[in-house]
Parts: structure tokens; sequence; C-alpha cells
């Protein structure tokens, strides 16, 4: 039996209030999550409608009626959190490809009110786009604006846009991509003014671990337990936050926040969003290499490791926490730190190292390189457990094929995609198989850091040493030398 209305029917068919671009498992395990929550405790009383941007296949979601399991797994308050709740806020999914006419009439529902989004950092960047042949443009801001465009031409009310990439400010930036689209498009003054003016572009911060479906066993005993299958089916962890900048009025329209209080909605919510992404983030991004390479499939499984689990806390609690904005008191960043350490060792969810390095070198970017740049302004010295984690992102970025135009590392004889946009050019640069020398273009490319990293004193040096120790004797022996120099 499989997952559909058939065995988990709706009790309502809300009117379609939200449109959504992403199908990820983020949106489904938070946001969709708690709009779910809150219709059905008698809140917001609206259903989303989904656009997938990429491929054109939703047959998982119209086979299951568009419903899904999001399975909560953690602790809580000391207590154990284990509950499967099906999540029935989303109405339908159009992809872009195909339904882009449908997606844009969309526009016209008066009832919609609110456009979240993750793309990923990379998708928020302005990229060139036409708008003149009618048909789906490339990117996320590009088909937002041909949307507020629609909605302008039909003479409908100003949306409320909540991006949640992990971007500082995001909803400013996604506004700057948008207004620099209608400027470069010459579109008309009054449609300027009405994107300008009558929608409300608010940042925010997403903050829960949801590693995606299970899989083998795992998912076999899941499915014994429901009584049914389900190919959308994801796990999440029990803490979630969704941090909106907005005033009152933004408090009053997003109904939903009151049926979670993970959702918080603030004039301000900077300390939200640097807790989370100096000290989830950060130390996620750092350590996938160097855990994927030593061996370690899942987060769980590296901090089940006591070796590993105590250089992870070194490095949070030691070099990262002391580097966090110092608007923000050190003992709050040390209590913070320490329950992120404690959500990582949650032992119900298998979230996936190899998952993490999605996009590696543009999150190293964001979330890390404030903190290195911070690191040194305070102790002016090399930060080593830092240091370590950038040397196994270059070596994780070692490819040894090419094929179809995607690049494969090897690790213990099993080949891995690297997914990033940089793929390309390390395959390139480690033609040399030349340490320093690749240790060097790395770090004095500003193109990947905005900023020449060569120049913070004794830190190119510490990393060539690592990567060189790296290749001669393996990650997992260098990470195990606690001391200053592996």
């Amino acid at each position: 039996m499989t997952l559909s209305e058939s065995t988990h029917p709706r009790t309502h068919q809300f009117p379609e209030r939200v449109l959504q671009f992403g199908t990820g498992v983020l949106l489904r395990g938070l946001c969709d999550f708690v709009i779910d929550k809150a219709n059905k405790n008698g809140f917001f009383r609206g259903s989303i409608v989904v656009v997938k941007s990429m491929g054109t296949n939703i047959d998982a979601f119209v086979n299951q009626d568009h419903l899904y399991t999001c399975c909560v797994r953690g602790i809580e308050k000391a207590e154990v959190v284990h509950k499967n709740v099906v999540v029935s806020a989303i109405s339908r999914v159009l992809t872009a490809e195909n339904q882009w006419e449908e997606i844009l009439k969309t526009a016209e529902n008066e009832n919609i009110d609110l456009v979240i989004s993750n793309t990923t950092e990379v998708g928020l960047e302005y990229e060139t786009e036409s708008f003149e042949d009618g048909s789906s443009p490339k990117t996320y801001p590009g088909k937002l604006v041909a949307w507020l465009k629609r909605r302008f031409d039909a003479g409908k009310p100003g949306v409320i846009v909540v991006p949640t990439e992990l971007l500082v400010d995001n909803g400013q930036i996604l506004k700057s991509v948008v207004m620099k689209h209608i400027k470069e498009h010459k579109m008309d003054e009054a449609f300027t003014a009405w994107v300008k003016d009558e929608n409300k572009f608010c940042s925010s911060l997403v903050d829960r671990i949801v590693p995606g479906k299970p899989k083998d066993d795992e998912l076999k005993e899941l499915y014994h337990e429901l009584g049914y299958e389900d190919g959308l089916l994801i796990k999440a962890e029990a803490y979630k936050l969704w941090a909106i900048e907005g005033d009152d009025e933004i408090e009053e329209r997003l109904s939903f926040a009151d049926g979670d209080p993970g959702v918080i909605i603030q004039k301000k919510i900077t300390q939200y969003r640097e807790l989370k992404l100096r000290m989830l983030n950060a130390p996620h991004i750092m350590m996938s290499g160097i855990c994927y390479l030593s061996g370690f499939e899942t987060v769980k499984d590296a901090m089940a490791d006591p070796m590993m689990d105590k250089y992870i806390t070194i490095l949070m609690l030691t070099e990262m926490a002391p580097s966090v904005d110092p608007k923000i008191h050190s003992k709050v960043v040390q209590r913070y730190g320490r329950d992120i350490i404690d959500r990582f060792r949650n032992p119900y969810l298998d979230h996936k190292w190899l998952s993490i390095t999605f996009q590696y070198t543009a999150k190293i970017k964001m979330r890390a390189i404030p903190l290195l740049m911070s690191y040194y302004d305070i102790f002016e010295s090399v930060p080593h457990y830092f240091a370590r984690g950038m040397a196994a992102y270059i070596f994780f970025m070692k490819a040894t094929k090419e094929q179809d135009g995607k690049y494969y590392g090897e690790n213990e004889g099993t080949a891995y995609l690297i997914n990033d946009d940089q793929a390309a050019w390390f395959y390139e640069v480690w033609q040399s198989n030349d340490v320093k020398e690749i240790v060097h273009r790395t770090l004095s490319n500003e193109e990947f850091w905005e900023i020449d990293l060569t120049h913070l004193t004794g830190f190119e040096e510490a990393v060539a040493t690592h990567l060189g120790n790296m290749m001669l004797i393996g990650v997992r022996e260098v990470v195990s030398t606690l001391n200053v120099y592996a």
C-alpha cells in the first residue's frame, strides 16, 4: 500500500496562499511542515503551489496526491521525539519547463500572499535573462520578476517574498537582483514602483537538519512502522527554527507563525542568523571533506567516533566560537555551540557528509571565511583545525575523472561526484599534483573568496603541510594528531 488520499484523506482543501520555488527536503521538512501544522491547528488555512525549477518528473508527488511523510526523530528537552507526520499542505507541483504559463497564472490568484524559495546560495546571483519569448527564465530571480510582472498586469496586490537561501540579508539580496533585472530590461516605472513599494522582501533564516529519505533496511523498517510506502518520505530532527525579519503587518499576514514556537517574526534576526551560520553551517561544511575522506558516511557516524567528536568540538568551541560577532555574548555562543554538538550527535538521523559538500566552494565562502578572517583579527595566528578543514576541502576537490561534463573524485576505491561549480577549475589545477602550487592557486583565487587568503600569515603554509600529510598518510591519520601540526 502506498501513501495517498485513500489512506490519509485530507480533512480540508485550503485555498492556495503560498507559491514555493523548490521541492527540496529543507523546504518540505521545515517551511511546508510548519504551514501544515498551522493549517491543522486552525491557523493560516492555506495550501502551497510548488514550482519545480529543474527537471520535469513530478510523478512522485502526483501519485501520492501531493502528500508525504516527515519522520521526526531526536531529543527535545531531554525527551525522545518520535513522530510521523503526514504533510498535506501542498496542493500541486508544477514544472517550470513544461507548465510555465500555468505557474504565471497563479500570479492572478489574489489569495496568494507569500512566495518562498530555497535555491542554494548560488541561486540568488544575477544572471542575464530574456523575458521576451514568454518561456521560463533560467534563474529563480528571473522567474520571480516574470511572475511579479504578471501579477502587476492583473492588478493584484503585492506579496511577501521570503527567501530561505543561506545568505546574510537574503531578502534584500533577492530584491536587489530583482530590481537589477527590471532596470536592465527597462521595464515601466509603474511596475518598478509597485515591486519596490507594494511587495515586502523579508530576510529569513531556516534551521532544521533534514537529511532526506532513508535507505535500505531503515526505509523498510519505517514502511513497516507506517503501514504504507512513501516515495517522498523524509526524516528531520526535532529542533526547528524559521526566523523571519518583519514588522507587525508581516506577523499578522503570516499567521502560521502562531502555530509553532519555532517560527519567529522579529524586526531584526541578526543574532539567530549569525549563530546558525557560524556555529552550525560553518562547522558542517568545514568538516564535510574531513569526515567523508576519513571514511564516515554520516554526521552521526563521525560523532560516534571519540577522536572525531573531540576534533569537531575543539574546532567549534576554540576556533569558531571566539570568532563569532562580538555583539553576541560569548556565553550565548558557547551554549549554542554545545547545543549544536548535541544535535550533531542525534542518533536518529543519517545526515550524509557527501550531501553537505554540494556547492562546497560557495558554502565555505559564505559560511566559514568570515570566521577565518575574524580569527586572524583577534588572535593573529593560524587556526590549525580550520586549516585542516581547508586542506581536506582541496583534497576532496581532486577529480580523478571527467565524464559527460561531471567530475568524480575517488575515496578508498569508491568514486564520488564533486557537485560544485568549481569542479572543472580544480580538475585543471590538480593536473600538476604539486601541493604547494595547488594550495597557492586555491587560496589566492579572489574569484572564490573575494580576498587573497595567502596574505594570512602562516595559513598557506599550514594548509599545504596538512594537505601534503593527508596525501601521504591519509586524512583520518592527520585528523587524529590533535597537536598544533599534523
